[in-house]
């Protein structure tokens, strides 16, 4: 919306009412910088966060939305360690949520598909978060919506944005042509091939330039994953909120290389002219967190519930598939992908075995049984989560 300001300054220009030397045609003139607007996109999102984060505790409070902890029949020795967090105000995922809608609505341009799509799938799986907290805190226990339910809803969501991705977002030959008649395209029947295609690190070229039907696949899988993968390393204080804020500025930088024909070009990384607006909602995304850790860090005032994690992990992988760099998203999150294979790995070994290879899944949890504090387990991670950040940045390189 503030993108306007810009637009506001061409009127005004080209109805002689200020020249291009005056101050306030710079004023305007900067808001047409995706940088400044990323800035700006952080910087709403932490400060909306710094002011209705304790009202938001206050009132969750007042309704008594606790968190729901594991009995010790249930988790044995983690109960002795968060046996005390119980009652600590959960769903402050909810201020995540709205933080990076509404920095995103004011800081982006409203004409981008991609935008829209990234929101919608960060809200449905939202409001599945939502869904699932609240039946957690309505049955005073740890279960809340079926795995299953939970499966068709998360699927549902990322395949129409699959679909979005891979069939209706315009080519930039389109968006040429519409530019040089002075009218908008919003979306394109049949969308752009290029997002199709199957990029990966150490290759300027797509190694498969038209997956077809297989992409939607391949992006509705990436969605859910992801979305389950923040949801499974949200166990301790700040932890997801941490490695959220270093994916999302890696995934700043690669917005903007893939939304700039020269550094696309010079780098060799796929570029869509789209992507440009792909840096505000990720510095929004970024932003939102710092606020939220705010509250979240240890000894957390609140929780982001489902409501947060869900939510965190569906934007995050729409911003990688936007910028082609979804692939890239294994190691970015490595951390993310490590929670969720010590899950599948624990689960498989004592379904096969008998045997558990942790000693608790999630790994986090591994670590915490075997002696670390709370503190030392979320800060290492979050110094892994930097590591891999910056290990996928590299990959800009090694092609």
């Amino acid at each position: 919306m503030i993108y306007w300001l810009y637009e506001l300054r061409n009127w005004l220009e080209a109805a002689d009412w200020i020249s291009d030397d005056s101050a306030l045609y710079k004023l305007l003139n900067i808001f047409k910088y995706h940088t400044f607007r990323a800035g700006g996109a952080a910087l709403t999102a932490f400060l909306l966060s710094l002011m209705f984060g304790d009202r938001l505790i206050r009132k969750l409070i007042s309704l008594k939305i606790g968190q729901p902890i594991r009995t010790a029949e249930e988790v044995h020795k983690l109960y002795e360690l968060h046996g005390k967090k119980a009652g600590t105000p959960t769903m402050g995922g909810v201020l995540i949520l709205a933080t990076i809608v509404i920095s995103t609505l004011l800081w982006a341009k409203w004409d981008n598909i991609m935008v829209w799509n990234i929101l919608f799938t960060t809200i449905g799986l939202g409001a599945l978060g939502f869904w699932d907290d609240y039946l957690k805190i309505s049955k005073k226990n740890s279960k809340g919506v079926t795995a299953r339910t939970k499966l068709v809803w998360q699927g549902g969501v990322a395949l129409v944005a699959a679909l979005v991705f891979c069939y209706l977002v315009p080519t930039d030959a389109a968006l040429d042509v519409a530019s040089k008649e002075g009218r908008t395209v919003f979306f394109e029947l049949g969308g752009d091939p290029t997002l199709r295609a199957l990029f990966i690190p150490f290759y300027k070229e797509a190694v498969i330039s038209d997956l077809s039907i297989i992409a939607v696949m391949m992006f509705t899988l990436i969605i859910v994953g992801a979305s389950n993968a923040v949801n499974l390393t949200d166990g301790l204080d700040g932890l997801a909120t941490g490695c959220s804020l270093t994916t999302a500025i890696a995934y700043t930088a690669f917005g903007y290389v893939s939304g700039s024909a020269l550094y696309s070009s010079y780098l060799g990384v796929p570029h869509h002219s789209l992507a440009n607006e792909l840096p505000i909602v990720a510095m929004a995304l970024a932003g939102a967190c710092l606020g939220f850790l705010w509250f979240n860090a240890h000894p957390a005032k609140m929780f982001m519930g489902d409501t947060g994690s869900l939510a965190l992990g569906g934007c995050i992988a729409t911003i990688a598939i936007a910028c082609r760099q979804e692939v890239v998203l294994a190691l970015v999150g490595g951390v993310f992908v490590m929670e969720a294979l010590s899950v599948i790995i624990q689960v498989i070994s004592f379904k096969k075995r008998g045997r558990r290879v942790f000693r608790m899944a999630p790994i986090h949890h591994h670590f915490e049984l075997g002696g670390w504090h709370e503190n030392q387990v979320i800060v290492r991670f979050w110094v892994l989560s930097l590591l891999f950040a910056l290990l996928g940045l590299a990959t800009l390189k090694l092609r």
